[in-house]
């Protein structure tokens, strides 16, 4: 396999995930960006955890779907983070999902 072809199927990968991502972003609530992952979800839990001295999260998802190319099933029932990086949660506005004119 050339580095083009290589390049072309993570292309086409990545458009195929951009297309499941927004057949189904309206199922759900929150918004969850990692350092390494992206997640949505409609039921979260975060602990922060400060053990001698350093900071980290643990932020807890049922039900969710994550925004990884490589995996087979992006739909998982039980996500557990564990992470010393900054987490960002936000929720979905369901009117910024609705198309202009639509």
């Amino acid at each position: 396999m050339s580095a083009e072809d290589l390049e072309k199927y993570e292309t086409e990968m990545e458009l195929k995930l951009y297309r499941e991502y927004r057949d189904v972003v309206g199922l759900f609530k929150f918004v969850i960006e990692t350092e390494r992952r992206f997640y949505l979800t409609n039921d979260y839990e975060m602990q922060v955890h400060s053990v001698q001295g350093e900071v980290f999260f643990e932020v807890s998802m049922a039900d969710a779907w994550v925004w990884d190319m490589y995996r087979p099933a992006r739909f998982v029932k039980q996500v557990r983070v564990l992470t010393f990086k900054d987490v960002n949660i936000e929720e979905l506005n369901k009117s910024d999902l609705e198309l202009p004119g639509g």
